[in-house]
């Protein structure tokens, strides 16, 4: 297959990068890491280029301090690979919805000059795919000058709006890699697993499902083996529902959207599910502007967003992008998908957490550490739910927001925040 289109060598294609660029990098376990680190012995040979990317995965070396006046980091999500270059100061962070991400591009706010992607091998027609991360990536292909393909005999082909043609490609490099693998339900705490068992009485039959980033999710997954139909309408799916489509309890049969399909921007777990999703036509993995779109959300129905968060104070304020000034993730889908299920008939948005930090600090606190950046505001807060229960704050005034959080938090933090209800509300 490589010999009937014409690869060249990474160096070639990346010489097509030039001081001043700003260059997106595709994503999560799409991360083309390959080229990556041949753009980082590139660097110095450039200047001012500007990188944007959402979450990235592996080896990053242009974020390396090193290379700072070759590279400026500018995250529309932070991952591990690039939070030292932001705490440091030689990389920046957009707070960003994930669904407006493509406005960015397509309305000229972040132009973009070149794109790196990975992508699938191309058919007997000469299409190739985004693989597993079509997310973001679809409007940046759409939208950039000069399109980089990482061209991969591992990346999965997926269905929906991730085809690209050869002859879209300014330069194809063939690099055979594993792609990044996160396996989040190989080791569930107790909490994981009482929380995942919390929510999954919360869910009804023919609910329509939206999983967040982590092991919560999973643990989810888990305790739903008994549910009936439920449909999966998600900006990320993991390997937790293989089982359950295998075993028939997702089946999308009740969605208003996509119907017999699971509808998703990305995915991100184990070599077992990119095999599961190579060529199936039952995912479709579409364009993060409409994934993401509540008002598209809100169709299907019973909609239930499970996503987690850093910290909550005790009005319901939840934080989920930062430990204090430290950034360590980003905003994200969260809020796109707790208002879509708010508006869902019969659709319950749902934040989920332990407790405590690994730490043994409490996560429900009186207030959000300073610096804290709201993703989720508490007027879009319905549930909250740790290891010590569910609490139903919507429609709740601050006083009965606080003691149902308090209700829920670690019983040896209850004292505590007790005392700063009382010094609060005069009561």
């Amino acid at each position: 297959m490589t010999s009937n289109y014409n690869f060249t060598s990474a160096e070639n294609a990346l010489s097509l990068i030039k001081s001043n660029d700003r260059v997106f990098i595709h994503g999560s376990s799409a991360t083309p890491t390959y080229l990556v680190q041949k753009l980082a012995e590139k660097g110095p040979e450039l200047s001012n280029v500007e990188l944007v990317f959402i979450s990235v995965l592996g080896d990053f070396p242009v974020a390396d301090a090193r290379l700072k006046d070759s590279f400026k980091i500018n995250a529309l999500f932070v991952s591990t690979p690039v939070r030292s270059a932001i705490k440091e100061g030689h990389g920046d962070y957009v707070p960003v919805f994930l669904s407006e991400i493509p406005d960015l591009f397509r309305n000229g706010i972040l132009p973009l000059d070149v794109a790196i992607v990975q992508v699938s091998m191309p058919d007997d027609h000469g299409y190739c795919t985004l693989g597993t991360s079509v997310d973001i990536a679809r409007a940046a292909v759409n939208n950039t000058k000069k399109i980089i393909a990482q061209v991969n005999p591992k990346m999965p082909r997926t269905h929906g709006d991730g085809m690209i043609h050869v002859s879209r490609f300014d330069a194809m490099v063939h690099a055979d890699h594993d792609l990044h693998e996160v396996d989040y339900a190989a080791h569930p705490t107790v909490e994981d697993i009482k929380i995942g068992n919390h929510i999954a009485g919360l869910i009804e039959d023919g609910s329509t499902l939206q999983m967040g980033i982590g092991s919560i999710p999973d643990a989810v997954l888990k305790s739903l083996t008994n549910h009936k139909n439920l449909g999966v309408h998600t900006e990320m799916f993991s390997d937790g529902i293989i089982p359950l489509i295998e075993n028939g309890t997702i089946n999308n049969s009740m969605k208003a959207r996509h119907p017999g399909r699971t509808v998703t921007g990305f995915c991100l777990g184990t070599h077992k599910l990119y095999d599961y999703i190579d060529d199936n036509p039952s995912f479709a993995f579409l364009d993060i502007d409409y994934v993401n779109d509540a008002s598209v959300i809100k169709m299907n129905p019973k909609v239930v967003a499970i996503n987690s968060c850093i910290e909550i104070d005790l009005t319901g304020q939840v934080c989920s992008d930062s430990i204090g000034t430290y950034q360590y993730s980003g905003v994200g889908g969260q809020m796109d998908f707790m208002r879509g299920a708010a508006l869902s008939k019969g659709g319950k948005p749902i934040i989920a957490l332990t407790s405590r930090t690994n730490k043994g600090v409490s996560r429900i606190t009186p207030f959000l550490n300073q610096g804290a950046g709201v993703v989720t505001t508490r007027a879009h807060v319905h549930y909250v739910v740790t290891e010590f229960g569910a609490a139903f704050l919507f429609g709740k005034n601050l006083r009965q927001r606080a003691k149902a959080l308090i209700n829920i938090a670690h019983p040896d933090d209850r004292e505590r925040l007790e005392a700063a209800f009382h010094e609060r509300f005069h009561s």
